[in-house]
């Protein structure tokens, strides 16, 4: 829809001064918007002078799918991809993979390394995909993957640190040494963080659960409440010295703006 690019670009403008590394573009389910996805990211590359990071899911994809879309993407030049296995359609089972030409995100990967130069990315789980019986075994699938050619990897979103701690410490115990980038999401309101915690199965820490009870009915208390969460979650991730966050913006540029004003105020202060 022009109105849900327009949002797109509308928060580009807005948070552009702060110098992105990337600027990750995702798409609808199924496919449905990959065409649009690619159109967007070339603006953004070529309007906006930043990386962009391309999402490709092994959803509905045929290997003369997934040419067209490498050549169209290097044509563009394009050079990052998010290589993903996508979520399962609604009212499929996992079993669906099985009819696809790509069933996991490491044949995905293992395609396009196969196909050039490009820097591919990859998701990984903190808290262990839903799909899987243990994080150990999360972790084992992760090295296949990155062993396939992934060059770096963002996590689903978490709000417990030391959670991501012991999954790194696991990551380092299996050989894993490509960068791994922390995805952040800020909890602005008691109903997305409902849904957000049904899609990605990320647990709710004491702390954040105190907040949304007693701040999930003030929209705006909620708001701020989030974004000082975020923030301690951030500059927390940063003195450990995690390689790079991941703030899913949710076109949100107000309040990304006021979390990356939050750290740059507390480095600061540290320098000082």
């Amino acid at each position: 829809r022009n109105g849900d690019i327009e949002s797109i670009y509308e928060t580009i403008d807005s948070l552009k001064d702060l110098n992105p590394d990337f600027i990750s573009v995702t798409y609808g389910a199924g496919g449905s918007t990959r065409r649009k996805t690619l159109d967007i990211a070339t603006y953004i590359k070529q309007h906006y002078m930043v990386n962009v990071l391309v999402h490709l899911t092994c959803v509905e994809l045929t290997e003369e799918s997934l040419n067209a879309f490498l050549d169209t993407i290097r044509k563009n030049k394009l050079e990052n991809i998010m290589a993903l296995r996508g979520d399962v359609p609604k009212g499929e089972s996992p079993d669906i993979f099985s009819r696809f030409s790509y069933r996991h995100a490491s044949d995905l990967v293992c395609a396009i390394k196969g196909f050039g130069e490009f820097s591919i990315g990859g998701a990984c789980y903190p808290e262990c995909h839903f799909e899987c019986d243990s994080i150990e075994k999360d972790v084992e699938n992760l090295k296949i993957k990155v062993d396939a050619g992934t060059d770096f990897l963002i996590t689903q979103l978490f709000f417990d640190n030391d959670l991501f701690y012991k999954f790194m410490d696991l990551c380092v115990q299996k050989g894993i040494s490509v960068p791994i980038s922390t995805g952040i999401m800020p909890v602005l309101n008691a109903s997305q963080i409902k849904r957000m915690v049904e899609l990605s199965s990320a647990r709710i820490p004491r702390k954040l659960s105190m907040m949304l009870e007693k701040f999930g009915d003030d929209p705006r208390s909620m708001q701020e409440a989030g974004v000082i969460y975020a923030t301690e979650q951030i500059t927390e991730l940063i003195s450990y010295g995690v390689r790079g966050i991941h703030l899913y913006t949710m076109n949100q540029a107000k309040f990304t703006r006021k979390i990356m004003q939050n750290i740059t105020n507390i480095r600061n202060m540290q320098v000082n």
